[in-house]
């Protein structure tokens, strides 16, 4: 069973959340918290999921975030907002969120998104995709983290465009992920990038 707290300052949003996400087999919303009683919720339930709302008026979900990183064995945090604009995307993932989600992701997404996270994978709506890569300067045509195209990277190691994509596919089926965006996000946590790197990251999908 995947243990799933949601913390958001709207008691609507923390209802429909665990309506939804208990009515999926394998999956049990153990507690609902605001943001002042979020981290106190969390270490004593000891989820395996947060879905964490980024803005709160009493305690904003970065704070929170920080706070239940510090457990010996933190859960998997994905942050949540209304806005598929959100300047503290970036900032969220950076800080060890495992995603970034919009308040009105599809019911039918919702529970395979939280199994993703529970296997430790990272998971992006598409829209906060899109603004993560916004945020980005020369965002646009499909590169790696060194800025290199297929056509550039089979260039370089004398493989063909098409075998190039079919093992970054690959990569990404291997990682959990689905796209280059989530694949250097782990990265960078893993301390593989340069700080120059995450300027040239770019989501081509598989």
């Amino acid at each position: 069973m995947i243990r799933v707290v949601v913390v958001d300052d709207e008691a609507l949003v923390r209802s429909g959340f665990r309506m939804i996400l208990n009515a999926s087999d394998g999956i049990e919303v153990v507690a609902t918290a605001e943001g002042a009683q979020a981290a106190d919720v969390v270490r004593r339930e000891l989820p395996d999921v947060v879905l964490l709302d980024i803005r709160m008026p009493d305690v904003d979900g970065l704070t929170v975030l920080r706070q239940i990183r510090t457990l010996p064995e933190p859960p998997h945090a994905a942050m949540l907002t209304t806005f598929d604009t959100d300047e503290y995307i970036l900032t969220a993932l950076r800080s060890g969120a495992s995603g970034f989600l919009l308040k009105d992701t599809e019911p039918e997404r919702l529970a395979q998104l939280v199994r993703t996270l529970a296997a430790g994978g990272v998971v992006m709506s598409p829209k906060a995709s899109r603004a993560l890569l916004r945020s980005h300067p020369g965002a646009g045509a499909p590169q790696d983290a060194e800025g290199l195209s297929n056509a550039d990277i089979g260039t370089r190691i004398h493989l063909s465009t098409g075998t190039v994509k079919d093992h970054v596919s690959s990569i990404l089926t291997k990682l959990r992920v689905t796209s280059r965006v989530q694949a250097t996000l782990l990265a960078e946590r893993a301390g593989l990038l340069t700080h120059n790197d995450d300027n040239t990251a770019r989501d081509n999908g598989r």
